[in-house]
């Protein structure tokens, strides 16, 4: 799920930024989310409940 939500903020961003070139900053700030969700996904691994 983590990896899916990082996925579609990363989407996001390059649509942003190669298409529409809006709110800089925003889209810059999705980019660095987007990487945080990515790390964190792999640093904690597959949770079994």
């Amino acid at each position: 799920m983590l990896g899916m939500i990082a996925v579609v903020l990363i989407v996001l961003w390059a649509l942003g930024f190669f298409a529409f070139h809006v709110g800089a900053s925003l889209i810059h700030i999705l980019l660095i989310v987007a990487l945080i969700m990515v790390v964190l996904h792999f640093v904690t691994g597959r949770r079994t409940v």
